[in-house]
């Protein structure tokens, strides 16, 4: 088998600050745009820097929601809640012209991602929300996800998103970061985890099952507290193991 490629996304732009030491080590990244977190200043700072780094930027945006980090479901109108995405994208869009980026994908944040997976009302809310996009930017949606066929219906281009430093469920769900095994932080772990669903295109659940799924592109969390170590680690590991980080 040849060398594979994997694209490796941070969500940033959330307030670690961490981009500068992150974004060596990876592919594309998605910005907050002001829904649970981010400013049209951080937006700013993280966007040129991604440009520096020459980065695919994304948007990210969520239940406008900074309280609960966008985390929490919340009771909002399907009214609502699409003005509040349209407000987050247009401002994105605002910093990325002034920028000259052109804008590479979407991709739901926290709670609204893990919703849109799962319920179709949502989830046909959402896409209406970001129909303006559907020519100029790829959706990262989960694999076999409610999302992933209604998009598909609407002729929206996708990619399939795994995460790198998180727990699956049987049915492909994230374990909730309520439990304790939520979080993958160890990098060895992490490898341990992504190597198969970039070769083989399984994933094991907490169950011990081997389930099938996709992926375009992998997602490691920019506050989760070990990301550099495990950006730094993979960085070194997936060469030798004949997967390239697609550039």
């Amino acid at each position: 088998m040849g060398q594979l490629k994997i694209d490796i996304n941070c969500d940033v732009g959330e307030g670690v600050g961490n981009e500068a030491d992150i974004f060596p080590f990876i592919s594309s990244c998605n910005i907050a745009c002001g829904g649970h977190a981010g400013d049209k200043e951080t937006m700013l700072k993280v966007a040129s820097l991604a440009k520096k780094h020459n980065l695919k930027v994304g948007s990210h945006p969520s239940y406008p929601d900074k309280a609960n980090f966008g985390r929490e479901m919340m009771d909002i109108s399907g009214q609502d809640l699409i003005q509040s995405i349209r407000k987050q994208l247009a401002d994105f869009d605002e910093v990325l012209k002034q920028e000259q980026i052109s804008l590479h994908h979407i991709k739901a944040h926290g709670a609204l991602y893990n919703q849109t997976a799962k319920d179709e009302r949502l989830a046909v809310v959402y896409l209406d929300a970001i129909a303006d996009y559907k020519q100029k930017a790829l959706l990262y949606v989960p694999f076999d996800s409610v999302i992933a066929h209604k998009a598909k219906e609407q002729g929206f281009n996708l990619w399939f998103e795994a995460f790198a430093d998180r727990n699956y469920n049987a049915d492909l769900s994230l374990v909730s970061r309520k439990e304790e095994n939520a979080l993958i932080t160890a990098p060895e772990v992490v490898l341990k985890h992504i190597l198969p669903i970039i070769k083989n295109g399984k994933v094991q659940s907490v169950d011990g099952d081997l389930c099938n799924i996709q992926a375009n592109t992998l997602c490691i969390h920019g506050d989760t507290v070990s990301a550099l170590k495990i950006l730094m680690y993979l960085s070194k590991e997936l060469p030798k193991n004949q997967v390239e980080i697609q550039k």
